[in-house]
């Protein structure tokens, strides 16, 4: 039987397919628990939850408020500027609210959390530092409106953050390793414990000065892949350099973009239902369309063969699995049932996803649902052989009052078994290791 965390409850961990629940949140209880088998604790960090959504409501109120003739003024201007960006705008505003952003994410080899805690602030947890349970708050004045964030793979302690107007590059700074700051970018200096220091060494500008939304490292740590819901462009950024070159397929503006972890293909989804699939190659597409509504979350399998997809219309996953070696793009889209998702808990969509790195642990969040399974998140036991089946294993419940999941994320590299944070709207972002043999 899956496990179910009672209400009043809050979970601890997972212990081979046995998830763990105790009265309250407390240290006390990942020490009886967890720590005795990985050593760590992850204490939860606590932030003020109403920060974390107010950019998306402030933006939809702005919309609002425009009216039909403040939207075909920004046209006309458009049209003089040679651009149809705010045609897009409107929409895809409100519809942002219903895409997975990539808010929490892990640095890729150290035990370093990092979380969108604000409209323009982000919070940093060094789980390894002496002082780690003293979380470093990151804001400067180039950091406004933030809707994601992502560590830069094999670039040390490198930190982007997706802006009003552009991209954020963070970097950590302490005795032996000082980044240069790039000339022009007006930087700021955070310290924290241990010596290290967080400095803003770079601000990728983005055309039209857009409200960056989407952000996707390539797996070698040289590109970052932007987009933006005003435009039907992404951008491929040489960070080195600082140079950016726009992509466009399709009109839509962008709502999630993945780079595989082999790095031979890219995904691109729209708000318009399209989306695309890129082999980096030669950098040519095939167009999809989902009779789902629009792509809501993309998570690649680790070796970058197949990549699944939920949507705003639905409570089945899907998988694209490539039927060749790159740069073939020949592929099949398969319905991924979670049968469990209606039967249990009464929802018919499902809102978020996470896949661990090693592909065998899926976390699952979903819209309403009935009065008991509301605001947890699922756990399945994923297996690939050659299809994509699933396993619940049960579901995690949150610490607080009603609390629901606004965004969670898996540490891609943590060698003990997957380690799942989540932001939870109680105000405190958990994290959970799911241990098993």
């Amino acid at each position: 039987m899956p496990s179910f965390p009672q209400p009043g409850s809050v979970t601890i961990c997972e212990i081979n397919r046995e998830l763990v629940t105790a009265d309250q949140l407390s240290d006390d209880q990942a020490r009886e628990t967890y720590a005795k088998i990985l050593g760590t604790v992850f204490s939860p960090i606590p932030f003020e939850p109403d920060n974390l959504l107010a950019t998306l409501t402030e933006q939809e109120t702005v919309s609002q408020r425009k009216g039909s003739l403040g939207i075909l003024s920004e046209v006309i201007q458009a049209l003089l500027r040679g651009s149809l960006r705010p045609l897009f705008q409107p929409a895809d505003v409100k519809l942002l609210q219903g895409v997975d952003l990539h808010t929490v994410s892990w640095h890729h080899h150290k035990h370093i959390l990092s979380f969108i805690s604000g409209p323009h602030h982000l919070t940093i947890c060094d789980y390894e530092d002496s002082d780690g349970k003293s979380p470093c708050v990151l804001s400067n004045e180039y950091q406004k409106d933030v809707k994601i964030l992502e560590w830069r793979p094999n670039g040390g302690k490198t930190l982007s953050v997706a802006c009003k107007g552009g991209i954020c590059i963070w970097a950590a700074s302490y005795p032996g390793n000082v980044p240069s700051v790039r000339s022009g970018v007006t930087s700021s200096t955070i310290s924290r414990g241990s010596g290290t220091k967080w400095i803003l060494v770079d601000f990728l500008r983005s055309f039209d000065s857009e409200q960056i939304s989407a952000l996707s490292w390539s797996p070698d740590g040289r590109y970052l892949a932007s987009g933006s819901f005003e435009s039907a462009s992404f951008t491929i950024w040489d960070v080195s350099q600082g140079l950016g070159t726009p992509i466009r397929r399709g009109l839509g503006g962008i709502s999630l973009l993945k780079w595989s972890p082999s790095g031979d293909y890219f995904f691109a989804a729209k708000f318009d239902g399209t989306f695309y699939l890129w082999e980096t190659n030669t950098w040519t597409s095939e167009l999809w369309s989902s009779k789902n509504g629009l792509v809501t979350g993309a998570t690649w399998d680790p070796d970058g063969r197949m990549i699944l997809l939920s949507f705003s219309e639905s409570s089945t996953l899907g998988s694209i699995h490539f039927l060749s070696k790159p740069p073939s793009l020949d592929a099949h889209l398969i319905p991924v049932e979670l049968p469990e998702i209606k039967s249990l808990t009464g929802s018919q969509v499902i809102e978020k996803i996470a896949w661990d790195a090693s592909g065998e642990r899926l976390a699952v969040s979903y819209k309403d649902g009935n009065e008991l399974y509301k605001g947890l998140v699922a756990i399945f036991d994923v297996k690939r052989a050659p299809l994509i089946s699933t396993s619940l294993i049960g579901f995690i419940r949150g610490p607080g009052d009603n609390p629901k999941p606004v965004a969670f994320s898996f540490h891609d590299k943590f060698k003990q078994g997957p380690l799942l944070s989540v932001c939870w709207s109680s105000g405190f972002c958990c994290t959970y290791p799911l241990i098993f043999r």
